[in-house]
């Protein structure tokens, strides 16, 4: 324990050094709060405690207000810290951004326009006539969102019917804070928290699922989320990010399709990942025309390899265009016109 002598002795000490008839109090940069002083048996050390005792409740009747807080990077935050109980002459903030100075009021206010340090610790402290000093600390947590969130499905076995989500999560802190959700449509698959990481700064993660699926599963699409779980203290409507959606190939037209002469081809392969298609017609591979024409009438084979692998087979039939018609009816009254002119002559 310090000796009761060493609160005088840091009051002479800033006497002599501020140059005027009564102390002057600055701030004291440490934790423990300690300070270099003239008589080297003279320290600022906490005094020892109970078990089962803390030092906020039984030796440090110090208050912080709020007790928590969490705020997002570069956002403002403020916190007030206030002595309980006479016996305490000077009341202070260690902190390394914006520190206030050292006062020998009952309160003290931290105050920070853009919180940009990840790993602060706020620490209030107390000097006292004697016992020593005492402190308590500020839980403080810095937020970030994370960037993007993506999914991917990795060692994918098409025969067996099983493989590996993979949910990436690019720039969100703290991760400790994270909360992982996979999705098969609207089912919850699993959730999952990131337990081993005490990083308080941006952190990118991905996060594995191993999953065995049926035949209708592959109907489904398959997404991921992240929240920032942040308790009371923090944001309630804080957004959630998700991915996007992975779904495996589909026809964007119908298995008989009826198209007119001439008009654009209408069938589309669509999935994501994006499939790779080949089309055929009469077991030979084609090209799937833009424009359509009689001759592109016929049955369609289309082999679609994404998430999952598809078959389509599409019955095109091609309708005369209503110019054509008109055409053909021109030239047949004419015919029948010059029929009748042959034969009256």
């Amino acid at each position: 324990m310090a000796s009761p002598g060493w609160a005088v002795a840091l009051m002479l000490f800033q006497l002599f050094h501020s140059g005027t008839s009564s102390p002057v109090f600055t701030k004291i940069p440490s934790h423990p709060p300690e300070i270099a002083l003239p008589f080297p048996n003279v320290s600022l050390v906490p005094s020892p405690i109970t078990p089962g005792e803390s030092t906020q409740s039984v030796l440090c009747p110090l208050k912080i207000s709020p007790s928590t807080v969490v705020v997002r990077f570069g956002d403002p935050v403020k916190a007030n810290c206030s002595i309980q109980r006479m016996g305490y002459f000077g009341i202070g903030w260690e902190v390394p951004l914006n520190p206030p100075n050292f006062t020998s009021q009952g309160f003290v206010v931290w105050s920070v326009e853009k919180m940009t340090d990840w790993t602060i610790k706020p620490v209030c402290f107390a000097l006292s006539e004697q016992g020593g000093p005492c402190y308590s600390n500020l839980t403080l947590i810095v937020y970030k969102p994370p960037d993007r969130v993506s999914i991917t499905f990795l060692n994918h076995s098409e025969s067996l019917f099983e493989g590996t989500l993979q949910c990436h999560i690019t720039e969100v802190a703290p991760a400790e804070n994270v909360l992982v959700t996979f999705y098969r449509g609207e089912t919850v698959l699993a959730q999952m928290h990131l337990n081993t990481s005490s990083e308080k700064k941006p952190v990118t993660q991905s996060f594995t699922l191993n999953i065995v699926f049926s035949k209708e599963d592959t109907e489904a699409q398959y997404w991921c989320e992240a929240k920032l779980e942040l308790g009371p203290e923090g944001p309630q409507h804080l957004p959630v990010m998700a991915s996007q959606r992975l779904f495996a190939p589909q026809l964007s037209c119908p298995v008989e399709l009826k198209v007119t002469e001439g008009e654009r081809f209408p069938c589309e392969v669509t999935g994501n990942p994006e499939p790779s298609v080949t089309w055929f017609k009469n077991g030979q591979i084609v090209v799937p025309p833009s424009h359509l024409n009689k001759k592109d009438a016929g049955n369609y084979t289309i082999q679609a390899k994404g998430l999952f692998p598809k078959n389509f087979t599409v019955e095109v039939k091609i309708l005369p265009a209503t110019g054509t018609a008109n055409s053909c009816c021109g030239h047949f009254l004419l015919l029948v016109l010059l029929t009748q002119m042959i034969t009256h002559v």
